[in-house]
């Protein structure tokens, strides 16, 4: 088996948490701070790490607005973070076809 692949799935997106972030932003245009912590069973302080972590990235934008008088936050894949994601997607079947090939 050729390790290659593995070696350059990108660190930012494949942790469990952030993966499971993209997964969902890739799916929808843009979701609030608390539609992905209770659907990905996060605390407030580990979404805001792994929000953090992709912002810096360059893979998520954040917008904080106020709605009915309260705080709200929204995420959103940026162009480079949908791309890196396809790419990541793109990396993680060359690697099961690789495998299948045995």
């Amino acid at each position: 088996m050729n390790p290659e692949p593995f070696l350059q799935l990108d660190r930012v997106i494949h942790e469990k948490g952030r993966l499971a972030i993209m997964s969902m932003l890739a799916a929808t245009p843009s979701l609030s701070f608390t539609e992905l912590r209770d659907s990905l069973g996060m605390t407030d302080g580990n979404l805001t790490t792994h929000i953090r972590t992709l912002q810096e990235a360059g893979y998520l934008s954040v917008t904080k607005s106020f709605q009915n008088n309260r705080p709200h936050t929204a995420c959103a894949l940026t162009p480079a973070g949908q791309q890196a994601f396809r790419n990541y997607i793109n990396l993680l079947e060359a690697i099961v076809e690789q495998t299948k090939a045995k």
